[in-house]
């Protein structure tokens, strides 16, 4: 009888580890695919190998002005301007990662909602902007209120001096523009700058007291394209992915 019942709590213990190692077999593989899965949610915009993803604003081709050097997108000014460029994609509701590094006095901008239309002659006519400028010199950051400095939602809400490295260093930016809760959110270098309504009565009210009121498609557009400045001045952007929400 002993030996029944010392057989019967070995088969016991037996299986019950055998159950534990199946279930933490199933646990690491559900960890495993949640990770794949977490990871395949952000589509990457630049590889900083190419610019598939890219194109000139109204121009079915990327401008020579822009190349890629060391792993990131590069900028230098031709002789005409207004080579500003989109990517091919429209998006609604994301969160956008990039890293921008600016020239010494230079000037640029990170579009969102930038609508393609020939009576719009360039994209911060419809698109919205977070500003990227050299703080220590170019003269927009001395521009009363602050909301010309580098990381402002430009001429809206101002982003602190100390939030942003200065020029020939990389700056992340990251944007939340998402409709369905009416919120956008900038972080610049790891820490929040500011929240803001993205549609509905406060955001007119922000355009109507901004240099843009009036305009006829200015923050209009739910839907459109993510885009890149040319300001006249060298600039950089590597590491540019984005997540649908």
């Amino acid at each position: 009888m002993r030996s029944y019942i010392y057989l019967l709590i070995t088969l016991a213990v037996t299986v019950s580890c055998k159950q534990k190692k199946e279930n933490a077999a199933v646990e690491e593989k559900s960890a495993e695919v949640l990770e794949v899965k977490t990871a395949k949610e952000w589509i990457t915009l630049f590889d900083g190998s190419s610019f598939d993803n890219w194109r000139g604003y109204r121009m079915d081709e990327m401008p020579s002005e822009w190349t890629i050097e060391e792993g990131a997108m590069a900028f230098k000014p031709g002789e005409t301007g207004g080579k500003n460029i989109i990517t091919k994609q429209k998006f609604t509701n994301f969160v956008l990662s990039l890293e921008w590094k600016i020239s010494e006095k230079g000037n640029s901008g990170i579009f969102w909602s930038v609508y393609e239309d020939d009576k719009f002659k360039e994209a911060y006519q419809t698109g919205p902007e977070i500003q990227v400028l050299d703080n220590a010199k170019h003269p927009d950051s001395f521009v009363e209120g602050g909301t010309h400095k580098a990381g402002s939602l430009y001429d809206m809400i101002a982003c602190p001096d100390t939030l942003v490295k200065p020029a020939g260093e990389w700056n992340l930016c990251v944007l939340e523009i998402n409709h369905k809760t009416n919120q956008g959110k900038v972080s610049m270098n790891g820490t929040e700058v500011m929240t803001f309504p993205v549609h509905g009565e406060d955001w007119d009210k922000m355009i109507e007291n901004s240099k843009f009121k009036g305009w006829e498609g200015f923050g209009k557009y739910q839907t459109g394209h993510i885009g890149l400045q040319d300001h006249g001045d060298p600039v950089w952007y590597r590491n540019i992915k984005i997540k649908e929400l």
